[in-house]
């Protein structure tokens, strides 16, 4: 029987990309191999239990909702997950995967939405994107840059240029909390005319950082 280790399921709003405002259920995955400097879920390195395919579906058919999101953690880091999104899709969910650049995205089911997080040099991990993911991409996904400073937004400037990620599918870009003013984030982005979308983290304004929310 195939199963996954999951972090934890909940039922909350999206706070984040393209879908930010809308009641969704998520799926947080368990295991990571990046140690990105900002990062607010490191309890899912390691915390988790294993569920099966079943056991998971069980869980979220207890919410009304048809919006899923896959995260971690890395949710691709574990080799199930493909599966389970596919068998989620069978089930007439509508998925998306926050995913680091940092595992092949090849083999994702057509019909879910990637939101791409590319890594920038503050994050401590940029050596490790993928470029070839870029190949795999759709005009429904999203690629994702969380900015800690001018010099990360001037790097992601240049890297969406440097790989004509405009013409592939929609640019965000979120100040890191806590390191990047969204304020001094937002004037550039409009002095430099940037194709990118400005977001901010809907759930923490909301919650402050509460778990599970």
């Amino acid at each position: 029987m195939s199963n996954l280790i999951i972090n934890e399921i909940f039922y909350s709003i999206q706070g984040e990309s393209l879908s930010a405002g809308l009641p969704t259920i998520f799926i947080r995955l368990t295991g990571c191999p990046l140690r990105c400097q900002y990062c607010d879920t490191s309890y899912a390195f390691t915390e988790g239990r294993k569920m099966s395919f079943q056991e998971i579906i069980d869980d979220i058919k207890k919410y009304n909702c048809k919006n899923i999101t896959i995260t971690g953690g890395e949710p691709l880091s574990q080799k199930n997950t493909k599966q389970l999104i596919d068998q989620l899709v069978d089930l007439n969910y509508e998925i998306s995967i926050e995913t680091s650049n940092a595992i092949s995205i090849e083999g994702l089911h057509e019909l879910v939405t990637v939101v791409l997080d590319v890594k920038t040099p503050d994050s401590g991990e940029s050596d490790n994107n993928i470029i070839n993911n870029y190949k795999f991409l759709k005009k429904t996904d999203q690629v994702k840059f969380v900015i800690c400073s001018i010099d990360d937004y001037e790097w992601s400037k240049n890297y969406i240029i440097k790989h004509d990620l405009n013409n592939i599918c929609k640019i965000l870009m979120s100040p890191s909390d806590g390191q990047m003013d969204i304020r001094i984030l937002a004037e550039n982005m409009l002095s430099d005319n940037i194709e990118a979308r400005l977001q901010t983290q809907l759930h923490k304004i909301i919650w402050n950082n509460e778990r599970g929310r």
